[in-house]
């Protein structure tokens, strides 16, 4: 996902999201790896760079984005997507609900102005 809108993303990211997969730690009591990645790319993007700065925008996306998630797969906890069937003892592996959430990622900050890097039709 980060790919898509920042081009080459500098390794130490992908570090930094490392433990966030299954739910943190893999304990699958946590909020859906997925989730948290998308909440990540929007500090990223949106984020304040000082103490000082409006956050509001990226609190807004934030919220937006785990409204929009619930709506489309019901729940964020990572055993609660597993009992829906999503994961690898699953109906469909993990890497179906990355997508889902790739794609509910875009929509909404297709909602709230343009993508990074791309123009408005």
């Amino acid at each position: 996902m980060g790919e898509h809108l920042l081009g080459q993303v500098d390794g130490r990211l992908c570090q930094l999201a490392c433990p966030f997969g299954g739910g943190v730690g893999l304990a699958r009591q946590e909020m859906c790896g997925a989730l948290s990645g998308g909440i990540m790319l929007i500090g990223l993007l949106y984020g304040r760079t000082h103490p000082g700065q409006d956050d509001r925008l990226c609190q807004q996306l934030a919220a937006q984005y785990r409204e929009d998630f619930v709506r489309e797969l019901t729940v964020t906890r990572c055993a609660d997507l597993r009992a829906l069937g999503y994961g690898s003892q699953g109906k469909w592996p993990c890497s179906v609900l990355v997508g889902r959430a790739v794609r509910i990622f875009l929509r909404t900050l297709r909602q709230h102005e343009s993508v990074p890097g791309q123009q408005e039709t």
